[in-house]
């Protein structure tokens, strides 16, 4: 390791920010030696505020139906094989039902921008959820929408919403996606849901086709500077009928490196350990831990439509995965030092718990 990558780290410890040509260094310093000081200094500053626990969301993918096109995604609008699926409200309140028995504490309504869940339709969704249970939060992740829209849902009860922010390279973004989407109108859409009071989600797939570590460090300083709750990062991983279905999946092990340097960005951030990890590697989501990382979301999806909300290929859903599987998930987090933490998990909780 270089004195130079050293450096690099420990200003990060301390600044929690870096210039962007630093980040590209960083990035082109990766080897197996600083991967491991990185991912130990993650852990340090993970543990010193939220100790050993693994908060757990109880995913529910509520529609694989989409108006867009994305060129990566397996339920692109184009895709005329998908076998189409969106769930009702009393489906969905079924899975919150089946949840809460389990111990989740947070429901997170995942889906493509299905047009059929109007406003109203979702909020009638979200005050059926926070009637029968006040006490946890309710995470969307249901793509771009108008400030009204966000401003809607946000006072029907939703807590939380995730929106990936994919790249911050405006051409980069452009590669990827159809020309009915922009750049500007994703972080528009961005800046709504934290002006609101969200708790606000971003992030980027790691690999993703014509990706360099310009793209990378342009993405970890909007990352610093943008500051979100919530950022979720994955392997890319192609679908068979997406435009890049011959494109090369990305690195678990440099996914697992940018959660390290993303956990000591933003020491308190809710970083998830993905299922995208999980399925290019059988213990990927484990490392992800190990990294930095302090969420994962079991899937409490009806199991009849797991395999349909396939965004990329053999997605794992009936695996430790699974929200059924929470025995064999404590046992696997267990044997790295880790446990489930059943609690809602919002960063002001353990703040107030800590008196801080």
């Amino acid at each position: 390791m270089t004195e130079r990558a050293k450096f690099l780290i420990e200003k990060l410890c301390s600044e929690h920010s870096l210039e962007l040509s630093e980040y590209k260094e960083l990035i082109l310093a990766r080897d197996d030696e600083v991967a491991a000081l990185l991912a130990e200094r993650a852990r340090e500053v993970r543990q010193r505020h939220y100790g050993t626990g693994v908060y757990v969301r109880g995913l529910i993918e509520i529609s694989n139906i989409c108006k867009n096109d994305c060129l990566y995604c397996g339920i692109r609008r184009g895709n005329s094989e998908a076998e189409r699926y969106r769930l009702t409200k009393e489906e969905i309140l079924e899975c919150c039902d089946e949840g809460y028995s389990l111990g989740f504490r947070t429901f997170v309504l995942q889906g493509g921008e299905d047009p059929y869940y109007t406003d109203d339709v979702l909020c009638e969704i979200l005050f059926e959820i926070k009637g029968r249970y006040p006490e946890c939060a309710v995470t969307l992740s249901l793509g771009e929408r108008s400030h009204d829209s966000y401003s809607r849902l946000f006072t029907a009860g939703a807590d939380r919403y995730l929106l990936r922010h994919e790249t911050a390279c405006p051409v980069h973004y452009a590669r990827l996606h159809p020309t009915d989407m922009s750049y500007d109108g994703r972080m528009r859409c961005l800046r709504d849901l934290k002006d609101i009071g969200y708790q606000v989600g971003c992030g980027f797939m790691v690999g993703s086709p014509y990706q360099t570590e310009d793209e990378l460090a342009k993405d970890l300083k909007f990352i610093e500077e943008f500051s979100p709750n919530m950022c979720g990062i994955g392997p890319f991983i192609p679908h068979k009928k997406s435009v890049f279905a011959e494109h090369a999946a990305g690195s678990v092990e440099l996914t697992c490196y940018l959660l390290s340097i993303i956990r000591l960005i933003l020491p308190t951030v809710l970083l998830p350990a993905t299922t995208a990890l999980g399925t290019l590697a059988g213990d990927g989501r484990e490392r992800g831990i190990l990294s930095g990382a302090n969420v994962v979301m079991p899937n409490l999806s009806p199991h009849s439509v797991r395999t349909k909300y396939e965004l990329y290929n053999n997605k794992l859903h009936s695996g430790s995965e699974s929200a059924e599987a929470l025995a064999e998930l404590e046992s696997r987090l267990s044997k790295i030092g880790y446990h489930i933490e059943y609690s809602r998990g919002d960063q002001k909780d353990f703040f107030r718990k800590e008196g801080i």
